[in-house]
């Protein structure tokens, strides 16, 4: 499998993935508890809407054939509104509504008003029957005395109605501002744990995953949980308190027609049991095929020189093209699922208010039930399906977001391993001793690259490391810094072992000058200092003189302050390799490592160079890797090694003598430089 292919990932457990999700909400319980409050209060002000409109319609806007009683005004309870017509004092049945007391009743049939061509008409039903007689016709006068009461309560309704509503978008607005506050907390806290976690990995883990996977999951995964901890954490719980508040309020109008309602629940629990279990597998494609991209183009990007100069564009091209051409198949396959779910959410609402219409209209025409009642109904089945569809579209950043966590805390999970010592030990200083002690080392399981390696470097000495490509070199310069671990024998540093420091403090005391420099995009005292105040820009400068970087960088127009381009293609190689010298320097380690410093330069700078070599290795031990044997010839000692192991060790004269492979290597250099 290429590198650039995303890991498998094993059986994902959803709840197990949100309590690790939650878990990053913990500081912000306070915000959290104000966030369900005001959803609470949203809940409430939004669904109080359809009720007060229903009171409008059926006991104002209708309140004239409302059926009413004639009373004694003097035994009416307090508060309750009356109509005086003539001698009667008319009540509506509704107002009493428990506290009616027969006895207090002067005429025991109801009275109706009702419409008699241009005028209203007061009607009294006939004793035991269905049908009314008229009482008297009501002049516009009286007529509008009846519609006084109705008039002053839409009034207080409509009041009431513009809080709410005003209300809801007060607390919609604090709302969403706590939330994506909170939300923006936990994702720079999350990002900032990957990358302080990994920081903390070893380079084997680097050697398995291309950059762009893991920019992809910085970036890319962290931003779909923004999504969720800020659209999602808190709505779908607010869209379930809806759902809960809606079926209360339903019930509470009429429980056989809400009954009726929830018929298409099944329905709607069906179809987002499929949805989630076919999407969940598709977004995990599109996130794996989206990381893929983001590792190839960064590859590409990163090696456009190597492409151009060898006309490799087509073929690259060809290359991205069919990894974006899967991406765009996932990404299709996903849409589609996701475009079907919401119509057929829309086709059970249908099913819903069609229920909703056929039973409710019904028992309206045949008056058993009130037409506010009725319009009630309707609003709710409607705001009922929005939380549904609204659920449904978070359901898709909800999947997401579990495939997004999957990979996120797969990484986070990731054990380094170079673990710290649980004891570690300290050395304030560093005499700069170095014993190799019977290593063996292999990147892969049984494909050794060190063999049996015993070696002792004395504190101050300058050791060289020579040997043919694939030798073993860098590799013991890597186990010296402890980018990885040896399998077999040790490494000691004046006597402790390396896997008894910390990693900080082991590096601490070496220094280590690459082949390839690494320059960040920031100016040249800052590539210099790497954020360590304590190195001030005079300290900067003196550095700069003794190592003969003042040469190049005092021709700059800004100086110490020239902007350096991303990787540091606007300066040479030998003027990077002369900012990396001087780096290492401004840390003041205790032992230098040269790592074919000098391998890529032209022979002017390669003499500042390894002036400045001399410089700062002057009481330090020394390590050089090189392939250029002149570069090593004044060594303390010279290291020979051939397919991993130990051949030869000594001074350069004394190796020329042995008449073995040292020998064999500078002869061989010796006429290629002659005949060149």
């Amino acid at each position: 499998m290429s590198m650039h292919e995303e890991e498998q990932l094993g059986k994902a457990y959803d709840a197990r993935l949100i309590r690790r999700l939650l878990s990053y909400t913990k500081p912000y319980k306070g915000l959290l508890a104000l966030s369900l409050v005001l959803v609470v209060l949203i809940t409430i002000a939004e669904l109080s809407g359809p009720y007060l409109i229903k009171v409008a319609i059926d006991d104002h806007i209708n309140g004239l054939s409302l059926p009413m009683v004639d009373m004694q005004e003097e035994a009416l309870p307090d508060g309750v509104p009356v109509v005086k017509l003539g001698d009667r004092v008319l009540v509506r049945e509704k107002e009493l509504a428990d506290e009616l007391d027969p006895a207090l009743l002067v005429s025991k049939p109801s009275y109706v008003i009702r419409e008699q061509g241009e005028q209203y008409a007061l009607m009294k039903q006939l004793d035991g029957g269905a049908e009314w007689s008229l009482v008297q016709r009501l002049t516009d006068e009286q007529a509008e005395r009846f519609r006084d009461q109705d008039v002053s309560g839409l009034y207080r309704l409509s009041g009431l109605y513009l809080f709410l509503v005003s209300s809801a978008f007060l607390l919609n607005y604090g709302q969403t501002y706590v939330l994506n506050l909170i939300a923006q907390r936990i994702i720079r806290k999350m990002r900032g744990d990957m990358f302080a976690h990994l920081q903390r990995l070893s380079f084997s883990f680097f050697d398995r995953n291309p950059v762009g996977r893991l920019v992809t999951r910085v970036t890319n995964d962290t931003q779909t949980l923004n999504e969720m901890y800020s659209n999602v954490m808190i709505n779908l719980l607010k869209d379930f308190c809806m759902l809960v508040g809606i079926m209360v309020f339903m019930l509470l109008l009429h429980v056989k027609l809400a009954l009726i309602a929830f018929l298409t629940l099944p329905l709607i629990i069906g179809a987002t049991f499929i949805y989630r279990k076919y999407a969940r597998e598709a977004l995990r494609v599109v996130r794996s095929k989206l990381s893929r991209i983001n590792a190839v183009l960064n590859e590409n990007i990163t090696g456009m020189r190597v492409v151009q100069m060898f006309h490799r564009e087509d073929q690259q091209f060809d290359k991205v093209h069919a990894i974006n051409r899967s991406h765009f198949n996932a990404n299709n396959r996903e849409l589609h699922l996701s475009s079907l779910y919401r119509p057929v959410m829309d086709f059970i609402y249908a099913i819903g208010l069609a229920l909703i219409i056929w039973y409710g209209g019904g028992q309206m025409v045949s008056g058993a039930l009130e037409f506010g009642v009725l319009y009630a109904f309707i609003d709710y089945v409607n705001r009922f399906f929005k939380p549904i569809q609204d659920m449904a579209e978070k359901f898709t950043v909800l999947q997401q977001s579990m495939v997004s966590s999957e990979r996120i805390f797969q990484m986070l999970d990731e054990q380094d391993e170079l673990p710290e010592p649980d004891k570690p030990r300290h050395m304030k200083t560093v005499k700069g001793e170095i014993r190799f002690d019977h290593v063996s080392f292999a990147y892969n399981p049984n494909e050794p690259v060190l063999h049996d390696i015993d070696l002792t470097i004395a504190p101050g000495e300058t050791v060289a490391f020579v040997g043919a490509t694939g030798a073993g070199k860098s590799s013991i310069i890597s186990l010296l810094c402890r980018f990885y671990d040896v399998q077999e024998g040790r490494i000691l540093i004046d006597g402790v072992d390396v896997r008894e420091l910390t990693k900080k403090e082991l590096r601490g005391h070496i220094g280590l000058v690459q082949q390839d420099v690494f320059l960040f995009s920031d100016d040249i005292k800052t590539n210099i200092r790497l954020g360590n105040e304590q190195i001030d820009d005079e300290r900067v400068r003196e550095i700069c003189r003794f190592v003969n970087a003042d040469t190049f960088i005092e021709k700059l127009p800004r100086q110490y302050e020239e902007p350096i381009m991303e990787r540091g293609v606007n300066l040479s190689a030998g003027q990077r390799q002369l900012l990396a010298v001087a780096r290492t320097l401004a840390f003041d380690p205790s032992i230098l490592i040269l790592d074919e410093a000098t391998a890529n330069i032209d022979t002017e700078t390669e003499l500042l160079i390894q002036d400045a070599f001399a410089k700062i290795s002057e009481g330090r031990t020394t390590l050089i890797v090189a392939h250029r044997l002149s570069t090593i010839q004044h060594a303390d000692k010279i290291v020979v090694l051939h397919k991993g192991r130990i051949r030869e060790i000594g001074n350069h004269q004394a190796l020329l003598q042995q008449d073995g492979l040292y020998r064999k290597l500078y002869e061989l250099q010796y006429r290629e430089a002659y005949q060149a």
